[in-house]
């Protein structure tokens, strides 16, 4: 332990000096712009213009002369560190010229440059700020504020202000600044006053002098004051009184201090937000009564701040430099003024309106109102530089504005200093600080430098917390002075040069700084000599010394190296105590008057002339010569056993009293040379015993304590004895010293079997009467301090590292509870120490009058209050009374009674705010409220409610911030029950508990999960350690085709048995060229054949140009881009090679005719499939996407597929409008496309109206008749028509929904408008209307007069055409010149649109109406008026409107097939013969085929992502039924293109039941469809079967799709079943719209992590579905990784054993907990329970069992004596290996139980190590390895009689009782958990120690017992088993064995009644009666 400390203090290096040279200034001279100073200066001025461009330094060089020294200034203040640990470092800022740089640095770091800023215009003052944001309050009621830590930088004309996090903003100042200051909310400025604002005519009122600023973009406004007047009117009003000058501001406490000139007074005021009444009546009646300068009216005001925070600014407006055009006297800006126009976080229209200031002369400050010349109207909210859209110039020239600038803080007056009776002119406090005492009082100081005075004034809080009081001002003659934090004390430097350190008002000493110029040590000469300031700092070749070591008189003879701060006491106050050293006092009398005259700091040639930059306890000298040393001020103590004492001390005492004792100490500690750690207890010791009255140098082993402590050579010196020769009494110190004692137990001497030496027993009688000083300062408290340090004493008792300290202080006790006549507990602490209190035999007389001084405290009980006992009667269920602690000094003793009385009591109030039934609080020598608010922190409180004690118990462990680590260091037995409460929760925990809970109970995969709250970044740290394996050999082609960032580990540990994922690889990738296999015949031409081989290209062409959108599904968020890199785009490849040569076959040749921009929409995809890869939870912002486009091309189709991808993953939100803006005006007709459906995609269901904005110019229905027309093209209209959709979708808004409506029917109009490609047009008006109605069915709000289903029915079947409401009646009254169309609605173009939208419509809702209304028609004549694939549409959106009625089986399929058509269609392949002949076979046979496709695929959409089996089987037989019908003979009657769509869409429908499953009868048939190449196999098809292979292995297995309303109108849009016929065709679907299935795809997968190996793993998952119409609840186990179904089906999740720790994920509460796992790749970590292998090692668990086997068939195996030998000893480290992977354990097993060769007497302990680690081992409890191992060294212990305490038998006796307590049985009977402890292993433990204790007993025991309860003397050596023989049986007291009166008692029944009260356990008693009933020899038979 003290090595630790030791290591501490050599780090902090306390007391050095070191000469102190800003960092900034070193920095300074390198810095970028600095040495472009420099170089200038050195080049002629004809070169200075050409030698860069930026010649904006020329101006500032003819400002500043080169031997100009720069002005600099700097402040330090503490390092924030937002991390866990405290880290000690200085921050500076340092200002000079145009630079400012912030450092950080400490004595153990280097220095380091955090930021470097510069500005434009020379900066005024930098000064660190935090300002407030406030959160929005979605998440609780009450908003959090959000602080931005920030520099700002103040210039003449502006602040610049730059958070940590790099957002930077710019306030232009609209008056000149004198100062400003931060504050708790923000910046306050005080304005600069003009002269000629001095003689004010009554006229005019003058303008407010103090402004704030809350946050950068807001205004600043005026600052109010409120404040008392004479009358006792509370008056609220501005401040305008230019006298008033800030001196200070604090944020804690949140106060300002002003100067008044005028008055020559000092004032303190409360800084706060302004109540709302405050602001009406300032703003309403400014101020009446009161002087003309007190009056101010708002209006004047208003106008003024409003025209310059237009920029109107006093002076030429800074922010030239960043207007538009290029400025040619720009000089170099800082990174933050260049990235404005990219800061998120301000407009760039407030930053341009801000910019393009004109500049105004100081006119501006004239009180008169104006009118405002500018478009921006703030307003008084927050963000106060929004734009009213609508205003222009006009309207604001008309009206003056007086909207008011309303002011945000207000100062509340607390004090004035009182007036003297002449003023002091310019007595304004030059340094103003707040520092505490060493007790917490608080004052505020102010040094007054013209008068060399500092004026302190106490204050506290009020009992209410809500104002503070100030007291009386104390002066105190100082030069300058600066506060130490850290040691709550300040630094005075007097006018005579001297440092003295006080704390709060009362004087500590004197500081000697030792590097400082001493005088010459010889005694004789006593005139100072000069030397150099720094002549001895340390140095690493001459090292200081190694405590804060520190310098007085005695120092000055002795020591010239030490280089300490040292504190002298200053003589005015001498020490109380006589001095240890009475030889030396004269002498020191005679220096000290020779020195302290002749030898003042001003006679050396460097005196100190100021103090600066105090940082905790550092601070800064400044010499007179200039140069600066920075000193430390030593800690007040090093020791922890110290710190808590004085604590408690601190607490008990009165303040003053506390005060006086602190000081002492302080200056005890650090005298000369400084005790090292081991001997600072001995002098605290002795320090406090004096103080209490004792000589410590006649007590003896005070004495001892002294001399031990003499280490030091210093103090060596000081007490040499007079005398040369030894003395006796030196032989005899040795003997009787500790390191003798400890030497003679050591293993050296018994090895060497030296004899121990026979003490001489010291002579006693040299002290016979020692008695007590009354007059000392502690002695009337002794009784006070002797109870709160034995309650520190129990308190250490919980702590095993402070084990040594409570060795320390009991002899203390001892001593004090001897002289206070507290028998009881002296008894205690000999029963706890027997050997320590042996050696204590002198007694102080304390006589009655002495008594009668002593305060007696009414806490102080007779009885002592034990911990042990306590916990003990806790477990038996007794009487106890609360026990006494400290608050916030005895925290763990709390904590214990707490957990003891919730978890063995069951009382669940014990942890309520006030613990009185368990706990009593000793009342403070002092201020109660602080104990109270430690209390109301501290206490315990169960958080959750959670359902067992033990849940309970954990959770408030937790909620106080209980750790494993606080654990380890509780006694095993009182951490039993908390171990206990941990093993049982540990089995099931709740899913929600925090990340500490999960830690507690060593669930390391819960907590990691709770942690992994932002796992973004796992795919870089966990996905990096998967990719390593993955990479195969060929690297080149790793690199193109686009799929090589997928997740190969993970893909591996889903399809683990074949290569189906390098198969789907190979069918997507579009990189290489294809295989052109022609056979030339030997007719055919060279020539011919290169046509025939090119036309073969084309066709293969078509396939691979349909490979794209199958990528982007299967690559689909697999990426996560590097910012700083483009993404990389696969390149599409369309030539060919032709075997057997390997030539290259190209399309460009130009022999065959290739269609124009026939890879245009192919690039489209392949941009889109590229951008599909990037995560939705990358960090990228606008300037990436911007970056990847290609520099000076031309917009590509593949970066307008990247642009809509990026949409659909929602990055698109985060690209600039001057991006958009940009984009759209190229009038690129791709980009724009992907552009408007990517916005809208990432805007889904928003109703974002700037996104409305940007659509609507795209659709000429939506702008009003009267706009220009604009030439839009076709498909962009109808991406912008699907755009609407998007952003709409489920608002069921009343415009647009009507808009839609009309669009569908849009006729053609003249000159060509809207005549090509009307269907895809009409279709996606059709689907946006769907999708702006989603699901709303007939509840849509207010659209009952637009009859939305009539309309919808007319445009599907057809009829007469109705009129067109609205506005756009105009547009449409000329038809067109080309299309005759007459007045009928064209059901060829209006058909799919309607039919789906009134889809969407009803989706869902299982209207009948509407759904018999789309029932295919079941006559051969009406069936003649509808188009087949018409018939695919209806059937489809029937299916989607009854919902609930598709079942998963052919006979739903048919029951949608009309009769007639069903019977003329016996079967697909075969044409039958009696087919009447009126029967058009054609008709029917189309309407079969259509009918089926649609109805499978309502079934697809319907079992989407589910993998139903049911389903599956049904669609893939219909896939297989097509296929086959497609190759039958009678494929012509129903067409061939016909067939081949309906096999596309039902192959579809078949991949989205089974998307992302992988499933292999799937990927064959698309595998086929991939071959077929030649005949109908168009681009469409190709595209339709690609995609069903990407939905299959839909983001390579990690998503699936939803089947929400939403999703399912996105996977219509995706899956539309007509396909483009060839690359270019958009004129039935635009093509783009197939990328929208991405709405529809979510991420399912669960992927089990192992938390020790951090790899995924298989483990057993049970997932169990909530119970609905069509199933009940039931579970279902899935081996993960697996796809989960949809979450709203699911009731829980439960991870299985017997593998893995069981997780349950409780989903009726609510998904959010998994849908964020899932979201995070899907990562939930697992932890492999003892004993078991993963799946992967042992699949079938049989290595498992084989272990289980061997530690279960022996259950007797951990009895000491008979250990059943199953293993040779050889193999046990390698059989716990297959248990464990800790390294600990295993490092136990190889060390500790493997056998030696000889097989000696340590057999059987090897024996029992092995068998205690099985048990701990295979039942999951390795923290309990060192409980069995501490108890059974105990045992072993005591066997040997060598036990010196009885600390760990009370362990044992506690955790006997713990097993042993009622309440345990009865958890247990129910409990699935085994114990935690082995109860046989208890049992035979308690066996040896019954048998040891009375084998001692029987020996020679009961006559040691016999002396003890009859009080005589006992016989030492003994003294040790009588005190165990006493602690083990809790044997009571004497005092209260007296109180029963046994005396005289002669039989054992008598004895038994009396013993009844004292509830002393039977055995005990057994073994008592015997001594107390026949005397000693008597024993029990």
């Amino acid at each position: 332990m003290s090595n630790v400390y030791e290591e501490r203090v050599t780090m902090i290096a306390a007391g050095e000096m070191q000469e102190f040279v800003p960092f900034g200034r070193d920095h300074c001279r390198r810095h970028p712009s600095a040495t472009n100073l420099q170089l200038r200066q050195l080049q002629p001025a004809s070169e200075l213009w050409s030698s860069d461009g930026d010649a904006g330094l020329v101006g500032s060089l003819r400002e500043v002369t080169i031997h100009e020294k720069q002005k600099e200034s700097w402040h330090l203040r503490k390092g924030s560190c937002d991390i866990g640990e405290e880290l000690d470092y200085d921050e500076e800022l340092y200002v000079t010229g145009n630079m400012v740089i912030w450092s950080r640095g400490s004595k153990s770091h280097a220095s380091s440059v955090y930021k470097a800023f510069t500005v434009d215009s020379p900066v005024l003052q930098a000064l660190w700020c935090d300002f407030n944001i406030p959160q929005d309050k979605t998440e609780c009621m009450e908003a959090q504020e959000k602080t931005e830590k920030c520099v700002c930088i103040v210039q003449r004309s502006c602040v610049n202000v730059h958070t940590v996090d790099g957002k930077d903003y710019i306030a232009p100042l609209p008056f000149q600044v004198a100062d400003v200051w931060a504050n708790k909310y923000g910046l306050i400025f005080e304005r600069n006053n003009p002269v000629q604002e001095v003689p004010l005519s009554p006229l005019r009122e003058p303008l407010p002098t103090m402004f704030s600023m809350l946050h950068p973009l807001d205004e600043i406004a005026p600052l109010v004051c409120k404040s008392t007047a004479v009358t006792n009117i509370t008056r609220v009003q501005y401040i305008a009184d230019y006298t008033l000058k800030i001196v200070f501001s604090s944020s804690t406490p949140s106060l300002i201090m002003t100067y008044d000139t005028a008055q020559c007074l000092h004032a303190v005021w409360a800084l706060r937000k302004i109540k709302t009444e405050e602001q009406n009546t300032v703003l309403r009646c400014p101020s009446t009564a009161g002087t003309p300068q007190q009056i101010v009216t708002s209006s004047s005001l208003t106008a003024h701040l409003r025209s310059v925070s237009k920029g109107e600014s006093p002076i030429a407006s800074p922010f030239q430099n960043f207007s538009s055009f290029p400025n040619p006297n720009r000089s170099i800006v800082s990174p933050g003024a260049h990235s404005r126009s990219h800061s998120p976080s301000i407009s760039n229209m407030a930053a341009l309106s801000r910019s393009h200031s004109p500049s105004l002369g100081t006119s501006s400050f004239s009180g008169v109102q104006r009118f405002n010349l500018s478009t921006n109207t703030p307003s008084p909210k927050r963000g106060r530089n929004s734009h009213s859209p609508n205003s222009t110039l006009s309207d604001s020239l008309l009206v003056p504005e007086t909207e008011p600038v309303i002011p945000e803080l207000c100062l509340d007056h607390l004090w004035t200093e009182s007036m003297l009776n002449i003023r002091e002119k310019n007595s304004q406090a030059a340094k103003v600080f707040i520092t505490s005492d060493l007790c917490g009082q608080k004052f505020l100081c102010y040094l007054v430098e013209s008068r060399h005075q500092l004026r302190c004034v106490k204050f506290e809080e009020s009992n209410d917390l809500t104002q503070l009081i100030f007291g009386t001002v104390t002066v105190i003659q100082a030069k300058d002075a600066a506060p130490v934090e850290s040691v709550n004390t300040m630094v005075v430097l007097e006018s005579n040069g001297n440092l003295v350190l006080y704390t709060g008002i009362i004087r500590v000493g004197k500081v000697f700084i030792a590097g400082l110029p001493t005088p010459s040590l010889s005694m004789s000469n006593t005139l100072p000599r000069p030397s150099t300031p720094l002549g001895s700092i340390s140095t690493p070749a001459r090292p200081s010394s190694r405590h804060p070591g520190t310098l007085d008189e005695a120092f000055i003879f002795r020591s010239t190296l030490s280089t300490g701060v040292s504190i002298e006491t200053d003589s005015a106050a001498p020490a109380v105590w006589p001095s240890p050293v009475p030889e030396l006092n004269d002498s020191t009398k005679i220096h000290d008057s020779l020195y302290m005259d002749d030898c003042t700091f001003h006679q050396i040639g460097t005196y100190i002339h100021s103090l600066r930059d105090p940082v905790q306890n550092r601070v800064t000298l400044e010499m007179s010569n200039g140069n600066l040393i920075r000193i430390t001020t030593p800690e007040i103590t090093n020791s922890q056993l110290v710190k808590k004492c004085l604590q408690a001390i601190r607490y008990i005492l009165p303040k003053e009293v506390a005060v006086q004792v602190l000081i002492k100490w302080y200056n005890a500690y650090n005298a000369p040379g400084g005790p090292n750690y081991h001997s600072e207890w001995n002098m605290f010791v002795i320090c406090l015993m004096n103080m209490m009255g004792y000589s410590t140098d006649r007590l003896m082993w005070t004495r001892n304590l002294d001399l031990e402590g003499s280490l030091s050579p210093v103090i060596a010196a000081k007490k040499a004895r007079p005398s040369e020769i030894g003395s006796d009494e030196d032989w005899e110190y040795l003997l009787s010293c500790d390191y003798h004692h400890n030497f003679e137990s050591h293993l050296l001497a018994k090895a060497l079997h030296l004899d121990p030496l026979e003490v001489l027993h010291p002579k006693e009688e040299i002290f016979p009467n020692l008695g007590l000083d009354s007059t000392t300062l502690l002695f009337g408290h002794i009784p006070a301090i002797f109870f709160v340090l034995h309650l520190i004493y129990e308190e250490l008792k919980l702590d095993n590292l402070m084990r040594d300290g409570a060795r320390s202080l009991v002899i203390l006790l001892y001593q004090l509870a001897r002289d206070l006549k507290l028998d009881m507990y002296m008894d205690s602490y000999w029963r706890d120490y027997p050997f320590l209190m042996k050696a204590l035999k002198q007694t102080c007389q304390i006589d009655q009058a002495q008594t009668r001084l002593m305060h007696q405290p009414p806490f102080l009980t007779a009885e002592p209050p034990s911990i042990y006992h306590w916990l003990s009667s806790c477990l038996n269920a007794d009487m106890m009374s609360p026990f006494p602690y400290l608050p916030g000094i005895c925290e763990r003793t709390k904590l214990i009674v707490q957990s003891f009385a919730l978890y063995i009591l069951g009382d669940e109030k014990a942890l309520s705010l006030e613990p009185s039934m368990y706990l009593s609080r000793i009342a403070a020598g002092q201020r109660k409220q602080q104990a109270e608010e430690d209390d109301k922190r501290l206490s315990l409180n169960p958080g959750t409610l959670s359902s067992s004690l033990a849940a309970k118990l954990v959770i408030s462990l937790t909620n106080l911030g209980f750790t494993l680590k606080d654990l380890e260091s509780v006694p095993f037995g009182v951490a039993l029950p908390i171990r206990d409460a941990i093993y049982h929760c540990r089995e099931q925990p709740s899913s929600d508990w925090s990340e500490a809970a999960c830690s507690l109970i060593g669930r390391q995969d819960l907590s990691k999960q709770a942690h992994e709250g932002n796992l973004h970044k796992t795919k870089s740290a966990l996905g990096h350690v998967l990719l390593s394996d993955g990479v195969s050999g060929n690297e080149a082609e790793e690199e193109e085709d686009g799929m090589n960032d997928m997740n190969q580990d993970l893909m591996s540990l889903i399809w683990n048995e074949d290569l189906r994922v390098q198969e789907v690889r190979r069918l997507l990738q579009s990189t290489h060229p294809v295989r052109v296999n022609v056979v030339q015949m030997p007719e055919v031409s060279d020539h011919e054949y290169i046509e025939e081989k090119e036309n073969r290209l084309l066709q293969l062409c078509q396939r691979t140009m349909a490979l794209p959108p199958g990528r982007g599904m299967f690559t689909l968020f697999s990426y996560h881009p590097v910012p700083t890199e483009p993404l990389p785009i696969p390149k599409l490849n369309l030539t060919g090679r032709a075997p057997p040569r390997n030539t290259t076959v190209d399309l460009n040749s130009g022999n065959i005719d290739v269609p124009p921009n026939m890879a245009s929409w192919a690039s489209f995809h392949n941009g889109v499939a590229a951008g599909l890869k990037v995560a939705p939870a990358s960090q990228i912002d606008s300037a990436w996407i911007v970056y990847n486009r290609q520099k000076n091309t031309e917009l590509t189709n593949e970066y307008a597929g990247l642009l809509m991808a990026l949409g659909l993953n929602g990055h698109l939100s985060k690209l600039t409008t001057m991006s958009i803006h940009d984009y759209l005006s190229k009038g690129h007709e791709m980009t724009s496309i992907g552009l408007l459906l990517g916005i809208s995609a990432a805007k889904l269901g928003t109703m974002d109206i700037s996104v409305t904005r940007l659509l609507s110019i795209h659709i000429p229905a939506l702008l009003p008749p009267t706009s220009t027309e604009l030439d839009v093209p076709h498909n962009l209209q109808v991406a912008a028509v699907m755009g609407i959709g998007l952003v709409y979708q489920g608002t069921a808004h009343r415009h647009i929904a009507e808009v839609l409506l009309t669009e569908i029917g849009r006729p053609p109009g003249p000159e060509m408008e809207n005549c090509t490609d009307r269907e895809s047009y009409s279709l996606a008006s059709g689907l946006a209307l769907g999708m702006v109605c989603l699901g709303h069915g007939s509840n849509l709000i207010g659209m009952s007069d637009l009859n939305v289903p009539d309309q919808l029915y007319q445009y599907m079947v057809g009829g007469h055409r109705r009129a067109q409401p609205g506005t756009h009646r105009e547009k449409h009254k000329s038809p067109s010149y080309q299309i005759k169309e007459g007045d009928t609605v064209n059901v060829d173009v209006t058909c799919p649109g309607a039919t789906l939208a009134l889809a969407l419509l009803y989706l869902k809702t299982n209207n009948r109406s509407i759904a018999d209304w789309l029932r295919a028609p079941d006559t051969q004549y009406l069936l003649d008026f509808v188009k087949p694939e018409f018939l695919l549409m209806r059937t489809l959106a029937r299916g989607l409107i009854m919902w609930d009625e598709i079942k998963p089986n052919p006979t739903w399929v048919n029951s949608n097939i009309p009769p007639i058509v069903r019977q003329n269609n016996a079967s697909l392949n075969t044409i039958d013969g009696q087919v009447s002949e009126d029967v058009d076979l054609q008709t029917m046979r189309q309407a079969h085929i259509n009918i089926i496709a649609g109805a499978c695929m309502a079934m697809g959409l319907r079992f989407a992502g589910s993998s139903n089996a049911a389903a599956f089987n049904c669609l893939y037989k219909y896939v297989k039924m097509f296929l086959e019908s497609v190759s039958s003979p009678v494929a012509t009657l129903a067409g061939h293109h016909n067939l081949e769509t309906c096999l596309s869409v039902v192959l579809l429908s078949l991949a989205l039941v089974m998307a992302g499953t992988g499933n292999l009868k799937v990927l064959q048939l698309c595998r086929l469809m991939h071959k077929r190449t030649g005949g109908e196999m168009n681009y469409g098809f190709h595209m339709a079967a690609h995609m069903a292979l990407g939905l299959l292995f839909l983001g390579g297995g990690r998503y699936s799709l939803c089947t929400s309303n939403s999703a399912i109108a996105a996977l219509l849009c995706a899956l539309y079943p007509r396909f483009p016929a060839h690359s270019t065709d958009n004129r039935y679907h635009l093509q783009a719209l197939r990328h929208l299935y991405v709405l529809a795809a979510e991420p399912r997968l669960l992927v089990p992590v192992d938390v020790d190996t951090n790899t995924p793993c298989y483990a057993l998952i049970k997932i169990t579905y909530k119970a609905s119409q069509w199933c009940e609840e039931m579970p279902v186990n899935l081996m993960a990784p697996s796809l989960l179904p949809e979450l709203h089906l699911l009731k829980e999740i439960k991870v299985k054993g017997p593998k893995y720790w069981e997780i349950m994920m409780d989903l009726s509460k609510g998904p959010q907990g998994l849908q964020s796992i899932l979201s995070k790749d899907g990562f939930l970590y697992v932890k492999l329970r003892a004993g078991h292998l993963s799946y992967t090692e042992d699949p079938k668990g049989f290595r498992s069992l084989l272990a289980q086997t061997f530690t279960h068939r022996n259950p007797e195996f951990l009895s000491i004596k008979v250990q059943p030998r199953r293993l040779l000893p050889s193999q046990l480290p390698e059989a716990v290996s297959a248990f464990t992977s800790d390294p600990a354990l295993l490092s136990f097993a190889e060390y500790f139980c493997k056998h030696s060769k000889k097989e000696g007497q340590k057999q059987d302990v090897l024996d029992l190590f092995s068998s205690i680690l099985y048990e701990c081992v295979t039942q999951e409890k390795p923290e309990m390895l060192p409980t069995y191992i501490a108890i059974d060294q105990a045992v072993r212990r005591l066997e040997r009689k060598e036990m010196s305490e009885t600390f760990e038998l009370w362990q044992i006796k506690l955790m006997q009782q713990f097993y042993n307590s009622v309440c345990l049985q009865d958890k247990f009977k129910n409990s699935t958990t085994g114990l935690l402890i082995n109860p046989e292993f208890l049992l035979a433990m308690k066996n040896t120690l019954d048998k040891t204790l009375d084998l001692w007993l029987h020996a020679s025991g009961d006559v040691l017992l016999h002396s003890y309860l009859s009080s005589h003397p006992v016989e030492e050596s003994q003294i040790n088993m009588l005190a165990c023989f006493l602690v083990y049986h809790s044997i009571p007291t004497l005092q209260q064995i007296a109180a029963t009166g046994i005396n005289g008692t002669t039989c054992f029944s008598e004895l038994l009644l009396k013993f009844s009260r004292l509830h002393l356990p039977v055995q005990a008693l057994m073994r008592l009666a015997p001594v107390i009933l026949g005397g000693p020899q008597a024993t029990l038979i």
